[in-house]
């Protein structure tokens, strides 16, 4: 399948995904309380502290799938791996989900703070949110598989699937068994199993048969041994990102009232979206261009990078530059809810801007990960860390959200400017001038100043329907000046309607 396909897809199910959560995650609130959405924020924020214990497996089979299709791998040494991966990934699922499982007590009586809902219903609840975010994380090893075998069309449609009867289908499952707290999460556990075994059946059907192998796979872990190095290094590097990205949310989560931290969670989640934008690129180009340096096309794997920096920018970027914008404008439309929209629009802001950072900052790590070579982004984001952390604890404790928004958006900021230019000058020099100015501000500026002018001539007074019609057309200007002002994204569409 082609790369532009491959990339179509995925951002086609990408977009689906978000603007389906996004849709969706008011009726959660209006249906089961905002105590109640807290707990699906803390849920949200457990899957992606659990991929700390990935310890680089995903990204590896990944990568070394795609090596077995540049034929750098044969199908016996190929198969030995998957093998060697399958026993670690369920070893690891197992003692990560009963850890929580086991902790689930004192996470719903000394963690959590609520009101309204039972401690027994918050115990049960992190009790299967344990069994499904293990399943959830299960499923990263047939991703992998998939991913680096470049079935991206397969993977979307699985995606779409599984996100429709995750998000609408649990509606269905409340309306026969109740809005309450447990149907949605025994739903959720549900979905995980079915989204695993149809992953599973997947990477199975495109594996090489065993029979043609010309060797005995056995179940043996050597095959890994060689490739810890790598492996470590992105474990560490993924550690890190979990930490960096979730380190406020995990604080946030024992100091805020439930209920408050359900508000934030809306916010946040939003504002997330951003950066889901940005990941059908991360996942199309990253096994092309490992491939293409295996290859030994240097020159091909930075034109994709610096086109799909642009793509990036264009979409993502203006994204986030409408919603940090029009954050309260936004909020009201989505919600109906005056309140919220006025004291969550100042996180919105700063969220919504710190991610429309974090997505163009990600790219020097996928040509690491072409490379094998992720030294310069450890040590980035180790320094990172090592400054985060500290200010992120002092500024929620102190602040709240507001304080968390402002150390968020400061540090990843800082991160931008200080250290990319570093890391391409080692790699690929003379690059980074041109792909800062050239492939980033040139995109982000008009769509920024467009909007900075729209917003001071907005009408105040308008209702919901005539300010979503307003935020539509506003939305399509800015995302308009950011493709107009992308060369690589320009030219594309000339070449298209000539």
């Amino acid at each position: 399948m082609s790369f532009k396909a491959n990339v179509v897809a995925s951002y086609a199910s990408q977009m689906y995904m978000a603007g389906l959560g996004i849709f969706i995650l008011p009726l959660y609130v209006e249906y089961m309380g905002a105590e109640a959405y807290g707990l699906i924020g803390f849920f949200t924020m457990l899957q992606a502290w659990f991929a700390l214990l990935d310890l680089g497996l995903t990204p590896t089979i990944s990568r070394e799938t795609a090596r077995f299709c540049a034929g750098s791998l044969s199908a016996l040494q190929y198969r030995q791996l998957y093998r060697a991966l399958s026993l670690i990934f369920f070893a690891i699922a197992s003692v990560g989900g009963g850890a929580l499982w086991f902790f689930s007590d004192e996470v719903a009586t000394q963690w959590l703070k609520t009101s309204t809902l039972g401690v027994s219903e918050i115990i049960l609840a992190v009790q299967i949110m344990a069994i499904s975010v293990a399943i959830r994380w299960l499923s990263g090893l047939y991703r992998g598989v998939i991913t680096g075998y470049e079935k991206i069309i397969q993977l979307s449609v699985i995606n779409i699937v599984v996100t429709s009867l995750r998000f609408i289908g649990v509606f269905g499952s409340m309306a026969v068994l109740g809005f309450n707290i447990e149907v949605f999460f025994y739903h959720q556990l549900c979905i995980a199993v079915i989204e695993l075994i149809a992953l599973f059946l997947i990477s199975r059907s495109a594996l090489p048969d065993p029979m043609s192998c010309g060797g005995t796979i056995g179940w043996s872990l050597k095959p890994v041994r060689p490739l810890l190095k790598f492996s470590l290094s992105v474990a560490l590097t993924s550690s890190i990102w979990v930490m960096v990205t979730q380190v406020d949310k995990l604080v946030l989560s024992g100091i805020l009232p439930l209920a408050e931290y359900g508000y934030f969670s809306l916010a946040v989640l939003f504002a997330a979206g951003i950066l889901t934008l940005s990941t059908p690129v991360s996942t199309a180009i990253m096994p092309r261009m490992a491939h293409l340096y295996s290859s030994g096309d240097a020159d091909g794997m930075i034109n994709i990078y610096r086109a799909t920096t642009q793509l990036v920018a264009a979409v993502a970027g203006s994204a986030a530059i409408f919603i940090a914008i029009f954050s309260e404008s936004i909020l009201y439309v989505w919600t109906g809810d005056a309140h919220i929209a006025k004291n969550s629009s100042i996180t919105l802001t700063l969220y919504a801007s710190g991610y429309g950072v974090l997505a163009i900052a990600a790219f020097p790590y996928y040509l690491q990960y072409a490379m094998g070579d992720l030294r310069y982004h450890l040590a980035g984001n180790i320094f990172t860390l090592a400054i985060l952390i500290p200010v992120m604890v002092y500024a929620a404790s102190n602040f709240g959200a507001e304080g968390a928004g402002w150390a968020w958006l400061t540090v990843h900021t800082s991160y931008l400017i200080l250290w990319l230019g570093y890391v391409h000058k080692k790699l690929v020099p003379g690059l980074h001038l041109k792909w800062l100015f050239n492939d980033v501000l040139r995109v982000y500026f008009p769509p920024m100043i467009l909007g900075t002018i729209i917003s001071l001539l907005l009408p105040v007074d308008m209702d919901r329907v005539e300010l979503f019609i307003l935020l539509s057309v506003v939305a399509l200007l800015v995302f308009a000046s950011s493709i107009l002002s992308s060369r690589a994204l320009h030219l594309h569409f000339l070449r298209r309607f000539r």
